[in-house]
């Protein structure tokens, strides 16, 4: 069959990719532009295995939430080089993968599941598909990293400047402004639990046990030394306890647990990661 210049042009067009590559894969496939489609996959799979061992340190995570939501989820994707995270390509792609998570509770945790999704802004492919189509013009290594999901309202935030992070919070009422701006509060200030009670036991131990210690050393009397360190313990969860925490936008000191309820918002729950930690 021959191949003319605008069959050439119209895959390059619906590929993205190079002149000559494309003429190649009509050339393989006898001039039929699906099975192009797919030889020019295939040949980006191959050399996309044999990268697949180059150090993917930089990324984003997508985000799919709402208050108005059945559920949300957030998916970490990563890529070799910074100005890739800011191609409009790659930031699809992520808050695709988040939407398809947070509408498909049982691929959580199984990125090979999750690439097999359709693509919620692609029709007619997978998220696999678009991972690969987007490797073959780029060049460039993407892997699929954590991942969360909450069921019910959720809120968000994703943090894309020197430090990259990702923020989901499970909520009840309020709104997506007061919901954000929480998200935007625990990727500030690292909580590392919700509430005291869900505080690691060891740890909170542990910290009791210094300032026991302390107050004895400073010669207090045994007879007071437990109310003491109990009052100094408030301040060890208003620096650990996302609820017990001094509200980064609060003008009167509030806490998030006030701010959040002031505003007809329960927090639930939250998940928070950044690029490179683990």
């Amino acid at each position: 069959m021959a191949i003319t210049a605008a069959d050439v042009k119209a895959l390059r067009e619906r590929t993205g990719l190079p002149m000559m590559e494309c003429k190649k894969a009509l050339s393989e496939t006898n001039g039929d532009s699906e099975a192009a489609v797919d030889w020019l996959r295939q040949r980006g799979q191959a050399v996309a295995e044999k990268r697949a061992d180059r150090e993917t340190a930089f990324g984003r995570f997508g985000i799919f939430c709402g208050v108005d939501e059945t559920a949300g989820a957030m998916v970490e994707l990563k890529c070799e080089s910074a100005p890739v995270t800011q191609h409009d390509e790659f930031i699809q792609l992520a808050n695709d993968l988040a939407e398809a998570l947070a509408k498909n509770a049982d691929v959580v945790g199984d990125v090979d599941k999750l690439l097999a999704l359709d693509c919620p802004s692609q029709a007619g492919k997978t998220l696999g598909d678009v991972k690969d189509d987007m490797f073959n013009r780029i060049r460039e290594v993407f892997n699929v990293g954590r991942m969360d999901r909450f069921d019910g309202p959720t809120c968000g935030y994703s943090h894309n400047s020197s430090t990259v992070a990702g923020v989901l919070l499970s909520v009840d009422g309020g709104n997506n402004e007061v919901g954000r701006d929480i998200s935007m509060h625990v990727a500030a200030m690292n909580p590392s639990s919700l509430s005291v009670e869900e505080l690691d036991s060891e740890v909170v131990d542990a910290e009791r046990k210094v300032l026991t210690d302390q107050a004895l050393a400073e010669g207090k009397p045994a007879n007071i030394v437990d109310k003491m360190v109990e009052g100094r313990m408030k301040n060890f969860y208003a620096e650990k306890v996302l609820l017990e925490q001094t509200f980064v936008k609060a003008e009167n000191k509030e806490t998030v647990g006030k701010f959040a309820a002031d505003n007809g918002m329960t927090v639930k729950g939250f998940a928070h990661h950044v690029l490179g930690e683990v």
